[in-house]
């Protein structure tokens, strides 16, 4: 297996942990977080390319609401 394949292995993956994250998040995490965003179901399709590239970043202020919160 040579660098590219090797490369290419790893951003699926992470695409792949992205797009996991994205749907818990869309489904559980962003009512639980934010208040104004319940009800509101047609923009969250437009979130998913931004949280399947950030989702690192998506997941770290998740927990850190949901320790927050609690």
């Amino acid at each position: 297996m040579d660098f590219a394949e090797m490369a290419l292995a790893a951003l699926r993956i992470y695409a792949l942990v992205g797009v996991g994250v994205s749907a818990l998040f869309l489904l559980i995490g962003i009512d639980r977080i934010d208040e104004d965003a319940r009800g509101a179901y047609l923009f969250r399709p437009l979130l998913i390319p931004a949280i399947v590239s950030l989702w690192p970043l998506v997941v770290l202020r998740w927990v850190r609401l949901e320790l927050k919160t609690r």
